[in-house]
């Protein structure tokens, strides 16, 4: 389905019955990343999978995506569905509207599970990676795509997933530039959020990739423990939902129910 927001068409898809699951996707993905997980999901939950602003088949929104921006436009797809409490799933910048979501709406969330994501913000270094990320996709589309995403598996998986991650790069490669740049700026500009997830009075999950390349493996567990929040930790990469997928639809199943 489409919502018109702000000018901008924004694609969603809603199924099932039951206590609503919306499922918000991470950088350079989109809703097809949920398609293994939603039919096992929909058996028991109305599950709201959706495309984030600049990725999959939802329209650019200016030149700068920020998590609040991403989150006030997940609000306009609940709001236009007349939901008004659920589950939250978002997987690595997914994460970051989520908390961003939860900063402006609390009421509205039943339970937050945050997958290979983090409530920090960006450090100056990683700033600084941002901004070479612009410059090397602005230069090298293809090449800064296909790399972006083969270093999201551990060394191990990326000869092993080999099938799995050339599906995932055909769906990256779907995000125009624009899109990219603005998920870049957004994420480069957001909070640090562990206030809003200390102080959350619903129940929290945190799932860790022990050899995450993207956020690091210690610091997610000290984030854990400051916020109060349960964890699982997988033995791979940022790609929980591929790289242990078993082990990521176990713990979800758990976590719903």
């Amino acid at each position: 389905m489409i919502l018109d927001y702000k000018g901008t068409s924004v694609f969603y898809t809603d199924q099932g019955q039951g206590t609503p699951i919306v499922l918000l996707h991470g950088f350079l993905e989109n809703s097809s990343m949920w398609n293994s997980l939603i039919p096992e999901l929909i058996k028991t939950n109305r599950v709201i999978n959706m495309d984030l602003l600049g990725h999959g088949q939802t329209g650019c929104l200016g030149y700068i995506h920020s998590m609040e921006l991403m989150a006030e436009t997940v609000q306009a797809v609940l709001s236009e569905l007349n939901i008004s409490k659920s589950i939250f799933i978002g997987h690595s910048m997914g994460g970051y509207v989520a908390l961003a979501f939860a900063e402006k709406f609390q009421e509205q969330i039943i339970k937050l599970c945050l997958a290979n994501s983090t409530v920090q913000n960006d450090s100056p270094e990683r700033k600084l990676n941002r901004d070479r990320a612009i410059l090397a996709v602005k230069k090298n589309y293809t090449i800064f795509v296909r790399m972006a995403v083969t270093n999201l598996f551990t060394i191990e998986n990326q000869s092993l997933l080999k099938a799995e991650i050339s599906t995932v790069k055909k769906e990256a490669l779907k995000t125009p530039l624009q899109g990219i740049i603005a998920a870049l700026e957004g994420m480069k500009i957001r909070k640090n959020r562990t206030e809003v997830l200390k102080k959350a009075i619903f129940p929290k999950l945190m799932i860790i990739g022990r050899k995450d390349s993207v956020i690091e493996y210690n610091s997610l567990l000290k984030e854990a423990e400051e916020t109060n929040t349960e964890y699982a930790v997988f033995p791979d990469g940022h790609m929980s939902y591929i790289e242990n997928a078993e082990l990521f639809l176990q713990q979800i199943r758990h976590f719903i129910e």
